[in-house]
């Protein structure tokens, strides 16, 4: 038996577990160091030469090690506030958040009617289908409060609605001789919008779902991202 002591061997595989500090770095992780260098000299510690540099390594850096390094005096970097605990959004909306007047309704009535595109949604939206069909999109538009409920009729009518992906949505009606099918989904943010869909579906049919490839964003934010993009390929 060889009792001599070996000592470890390199993996030389290229799959080999690499440390947190060698993984390369993705744009968001360049993101969120741009940010806290941002908000660094927002506050005066760091100085207008200083962030400028500091920014220009970011752009160049390669592994999550190297972006590090750049924050590393700062307060920001060392903020490890644990995430709150996911919970599912509730079946019904908060008692009292809503109002009982609509702001906003949809009717077809022999016809067909839509709400789409970007606009603002309230915290209450009629959608009356008889004899007709109804369309409304939600996923392009604004949602200036976290819960929204559609109530929704349809008498030998159809209503369709669809959501963005990363709302949680949730159904409260049902049907009389006819179908009324929501799809329940969740978010992983606790802020994120909750769409209740309530009614009744009588010899008609209420559908609603997620539109895949579409998310809630706030289009100032995706302006900010742009100019961000464009400073740093002039950096």
């Amino acid at each position: 038996m060889d009792l001599q002591k070996h000592a470890p061997v390199e993996d030389p595989r290229p799959d080999a577990v690499a440390r947190p500090a060698e993984l390369r770095a993705s744009d968001a992780e360049r993101d969120r160091v741009a940010d806290i260098l941002r908000e660094a000299l927002a506050e005066g510690r760091l100085t207008a030469d200083e962030h400028a540099e500091r920014v220009e390594g970011v752009l160049s850096a390669k592994t999550v090690g190297e972006l590090e390094v750049f924050i590393r005096d700062l307060p920001a970097a060392h903020d490890r506030s644990p995430a709150p605990e996911w919970s599912p959004a509730p079946s019904r909306p908060t008692a009292g958040a809503i109002p009982i007047d609509p702001d906003d309704s949809v009717v077809a009535v022999f016809s067909a009617a839509t709400r789409k595109g970007r606009w603002r949604t309230g915290r209450r939206i009629h959608a009356y289908a008889v004899f007709g069909s109804v369309e409304i999109d939600l996923s392009e538009a604004l949602f200036d409060h976290q819960q929204v409920v559609i109530q929704a009729m349809s008498v030998f009518g159809d209503i369709q609605i669809r959501v963005p992906e990363n709302v949680s949505l949730r159904g409260m009606g049902g049907g009389v001789l006819g179908n009324f099918e929501v799809d329940n989904l969740d978010s992983r943010d606790a802020q994120a919008p909750v769409v209740y869909v309530d009614g009744w579906a009588v010899l008609g049919n209420i559908e609603a779902r997620p539109k895949r490839g579409k998310l809630v964003a706030d289009i100032l934010d995706r302006v900010q991202r742009r100019v961000d993009r464009s400073t740093r390929k002039q950096l």
